[in-house]
């Protein structure tokens, strides 16, 4: 069974330094029908305009990764980590018994478009992390790469839990197949472009989630980018 989620039904507001889209429940965007999905909880959109950004806030017991679409995004955090994160790059943060951190567009003359993504951890209370990863478009062409799991493998980032994310690039008329274990549930998040999942078309900010499924057929219909989780 495949269910949409159309970019238009998302969460959404615009504080005039940041324009964010919520695929699930955030902040003071709340529906009992979307609070996540399995053990992944939050996907925001956010826009962030030139020298803005998120202040010093805490977090606990999250995994959580950020994926930066056009500009740059400039991270500093409780555990003496700075750096700044550019499109190809993905990075995890590993909350456990607790962090703060802050999140700035690193420039001054354009915007940051990025992906914040939140996943429950299976054990509460680890020890906080942070990984920082490049991973180039030509591993990504017409390939799901593998760039977050629960055990790092293939040089992807590490995370609390049994899931695994993988960042794709198509053209039209490219297609990849993801295959679905028994019991197991996956989650399309299309970040640009459009492709078909299944034979259902999926926009820019849609997603999808699978269950019962035994593979995801995954069609580029324009130039698209996407990520695609494998759930437990």
């Amino acid at each position: 069974m495949i269910v949409i989620r159309k970019s238009g039904e998302r969460g959404h507001a615009d504080h005039g330094w940041l324009n964010t889209y919520h695929t699930f429940s955030f902040a003071s965007y709340y529906d009992p029908g979307h609070m996540g999905f399995r053990a992944l909880r939050v996907i925001n959109e956010d826009r962030v305009r030139q020298g803005q950004g998120f202040p010093m806030h805490p977090h606990r017991d999250m995994e959580i990764i950020s994926y930066v679409l056009e500009g740059a995004l400039e991270h500093r955090d409780s555990m003496g980590n700075s750096s700044v994160i550019r499109p190809g790059e993905v990075q995890r943060m590993s909350a456990g018994t607790g962090i703060t951190h802050s999140e700035f567009n690193h420039f001054k003359d354009e915007p940051v478009h990025s992906l914040q993504i939140w996943i429950l951890p299976d054990n509460e209370g680890v020890t906080p992390g942070y990984e920082q990863k490049f991973f180039p478009d030509t591993e990504k062409r017409k390939n799901l790469r593998l760039v977050a799991s629960w055990d790092g493998r293939g040089g992807s980032v590490t995370i609390n839990q049994d899931a695994n994310l993988y960042a794709v690039l198509l053209e039209k008329g490219e297609e990849v197949v993801h295959p679905i274990p028994a019991s197991r549930h996956a989650w399309v998040q299309v970040a640009r472009g459009k492709v078909l999942v299944n034979d259902h078309l999926l926009g820019p900010g849609d997603g999808a989630a699978a269950s019962d499924e035994d593979r995801l057929v995954i069609s580029g219909q324009e130039t698209a980018e996407l990520l695609v989780f494998d759930l437990a």
